[in-house]
């Protein structure tokens, strides 16, 4: 009877946030469900039904609820955490982040993969730390192809997406993604930074260039849901990047916070055209960029500004899903917010998931400040839980588990791209 209790007090809650949010809501929520013996009047005698009759109010069957519900506090605000760890093998700080923090997710990088030995070792190591926790996590890579690669040497190297736009071919761009997710898929990896859509429009853009399939909106979005159709065929959840727009800027967000001056009218016509496409064809997460927009925001950046997650994303473009930061130690945000302000305000702006990539001590103090938010109410129990609510929905839509990866078959995986390549003229 608690834990009926408490399962119908969180549907309450997800219920009251959604319905205060309108369009700003995850994917749609059960209606909350009062127990057949919860009426309160001593005065009124009623029988309990026999079993056989179907309970009049029954809970609903959301397997998210109920693991919401029978998760604590800390627990939770581990989910809203995806951390970057340092070195080629588990060390004390990893599993102080997994054991103690209970963070959410962890993202890989170039200098976290040797190669696919290795790998394959460290990755399915962090699984086995987190087999005591109730949630598996997302293990995550920034793997685009080009320039933006982490996976080993003995795969390899795909052609960048500016290349992939030249050849203009949807089972092309296709085939990349089935690529990528195969080799993630091997290593355990269950989510991927990419595809990029965003349009270089700036041929002076220092960040984005050939990471981007063209200077055209429609090329671009084309080419961007069939990679992530690709990816999605091998179980590996896309992130499509970077909202609303990084295409035209003149300063690289790692060291800067970028100005972009367009109003929403401009954006309609360009920026927005590939994001509100894979809306359309269900895009789970949107990762959105540090990037200071005064026509939209003039305060805040996109990462943390509840005028373009809330009023744009979630409002005007009606996006149900999970919404993750950019890595909040990049310099746009570490030369002019407190890593503790940014993380709070881009979960109370509509953000779901703070990614912290670099630095044990700061991944620390985006985990603190979380809780401190909770707990002096600044970051309120039915928002935390609405923002959970997302992530436990994704991931177990996706079949995210703590099960041991058996490692990709490199040789296959190497035989048909070179095929996939050669089929369009590209070189490997």
């Amino acid at each position: 009877m608690k834990r009926l209790s408490q399962l119908c007090c969180v549907i309450l809650g997800i219920v009251t946030i959604l319905s205060g949010c309108g369009e700003n809501a995850v994917s749609q929520t059960p209606e909350p469900a009062t127990p057949n013996n919860a009426n309160t009047n001593t005065n009124h005698t009623s029988s309990t039904p026999p079993p056989s009759e179907p309970n009049p109010n029954p809970v609903p069957d959301d397997p998210a609820l109920e693991k919401l519900s029978q998760m604590t506090v800390e627990e939770k605000i581990g989910q809203l955490v995806l951390v970057g760890v340092d070195g080629l093998e588990v060390n004390p700080n990893t599993t102080t982040l997994i054991q103690k923090y209970k963070v959410g997710g962890i993202i890989f990088y170039k200098s976290n993969i040797k190669d696919t030995e290795q790998a394959l070792k460290f990755m399915n190591e962090i699984k086995n730390i987190n087999r005591e926790n109730p949630v598996p996590l997302w293990m995550s890579v920034d793997e685009e192809g080009g320039r933006v690669s982490r996976m080993p040497e003995e795969f390899f190297k795909l052609p960048t997406s500016r290349a992939i736009g030249k050849v203009n071919n949807e089972d092309l761009s296709k085939g990349i993604g089935e690529i990528l997710g195969r080799e993630l898929a091997g290593f355990g990896l269950n989510m991927d930074f990419a595809p990029v859509l965003d349009i270089n429009s700036n041929p002076r853009n220092p960040v984005i260039g050939d990471r981007s399939f063209g200077n055209n909106a429609a090329l671009v979005s084309k080419l961007g849901m069939a990679t992530m159709e690709g990816l999605r065929s091998q179980n590996v959840v896309p992130v499509v990047k970077h909202f609303p727009g990084h295409g035209d800027t003149s300063v690289d967000s790692h060291l800067g916070l970028p100005v972009v001056n367009y109003d929403i009218t401009r954006l309609r016509k360009l920026e927005l055209v590939p994001f509100i496409d894979a809306i359309k064809k269900k895009a789970e997460v949107v990762m959105i960029a540090h990037l200071l927009m005064p026509k939209l925001d003039a305060k805040q950046p996109a990462s943390f500004s509840k005028a373009i997650i809330s009023d744009l994303l979630r409002g005007e473009l009606g996006f149900q899903g999970v919404v993750i930061s950019d890595d909040m130690t990049m310099g746009a945000i570490e030369q002019n917010y407190s890593i503790e302000t940014a993380s709070v305000q881009a979960i109370l702006a509509g953000g779901n998931i703070v990614l912290v990539g670099h630095e044990f001590e700061k991944e620390k103090k985006a985990i603190l400040a979380l809780r401190k938010a909770v707990s002096d109410g600044t970051l309120s129990e039915d928002v935390l839980n609405n923002r959970v609510y997302a992530i436990l929905k994704l991931k177990q839509a996706y079949g995210i588990n703590n099960e041991l990866a058996a490692g990709p078959d490199v040789t296959s995986i190497k035989s048909d791209t070179r095929n996939l390549l050669k089929k369009y003229g590209l070189n490997h």
